[in-house]
């Protein structure tokens, strides 16, 4: 019998690649507020609710959910909702779990590379690197806080977390909102450019979950971010070469990424260097470890 691993977030494009790349060995489920198939179960976090039957069984919790932090302006009930969907729900997962008298194998936390700030530096951040000092690293620390408990309470034998770069895949609103300007005529790197955006593939970083989860010696919090180093202005640049398109226009100011989106627009005009060797010293490796790789396959250049 396949051991039975639940999966949060599972609308998102992560979860649906994990489960891809799992279902071979394992059981999946899924915790959603949407149930339309045998293998998932409702939660809704308001009213502080999860189906029992979700946890019967169950081997490892992968927690990926969490309201998407680029997508609006930053506005008060936004940053609530930020941050309980992340810290709330890790609460409510282990509030169940304690109540119902089950233990579990595994408890896999997303957290992201906001963790370090959003800051551009020529520091190269590591797993133990200090916390930033704004609001995002503050969700994180948060974030990572709520996972930990589930080891300091003993109801998980193993808690990792994953800090996430930016996320590049085929059909992803990220990398459409810079390749669709630049098809267009009309794209251009952000704020100086030399800010660094930590990247990594979709299947790769489904693929460090799955090595974290099948790797028992594995407990520890990792960057997921690819080995290669580039800023915002030589991303621009190498997806406008891959699509015969020139940058015609000069950068987007800063300023103008603060009218349109506010305090948000810190995550997009800043980024520092952040270190991969963690997860390959402990045996990972990459199938999109190039840039150049990475956008032929999201943009399916051959």
């Amino acid at each position: 019998m396949k051991p039975i691993v639940l999966i949060t977030g599972a609308n998102g494009m992560l979860a649906k690649e994990l489960a891809i790349q799992l279902v071979d060995k394992y059981s999946i489920r899924f915790l959603t507020r949407n149930v339309t198939k045998d293998n998932e179960y409702l939660w809704d976090l308001h009213r502080k609710y999860i189906d029992p039957k979700a946890f019967i069984g169950v081997h490892s919790i992968i927690h990926l959910a969490g309201s998407p932090i680029v997508d609006k302006r930053w506005s008060k009930s936004r940053k609530r909702m930020i941050l309980s969907s992340r810290v709330d729900s890790s609460r409510l997962i282990a509030e169940e779990l304690k109540k119902n008298k089950i233990t579990i194998n595994s408890f896999i936390s997303a957290s992201a590379i906001g963790y370090y700030g959003a800051t551009t530096s020529k520091v190269i951040f590591n797993e133990n690197s200090p916390k930033g000092t704004d609001y995002l690293s503050d969700v994180c620390a948060q974030w990572e806080h709520a996972a930990q408990l589930f080891k300091s309470e003993s109801i998980a034998e193993n808690v990792s977390i994953v800090r996430i770069g930016v996320v590049l895949s085929k059909n992803n609103k990220v990398v459409n909102k810079i390749v669709t300007p630049i098809k267009l005529g009309v794209g251009a790197a952000v704020g100086t450019g030399s800010q660094f955006m930590p990247w990594i593939h979709l299947e790769d970083l489904a693929g460090i979950f799955k090595f974290i989860l099948t790797n028992k010696q594995v407990n520890e919090t990792f960057n997921a971010v690819a080995p290669v180093y580039i800023t915002n202005q030589e991303l621009t640049s190498a997806i406008a070469k891959l699509i015969n398109r020139k940058i015609l226009l000069p950068n987007i100011p800063k300023f103008v990424m603060k009218v349109l989106f506010g305090e948000m627009s810190i995550v997009l005009l800043e980024g520092s260097k952040v270190s991969a060797e963690k997860i390959i010293k402990h045996g990972f490796k990459f199938k999109y470890d190039t840039i150049d790789k990475t956008l032929r396959n999201v943009l399916n250049i051959s």
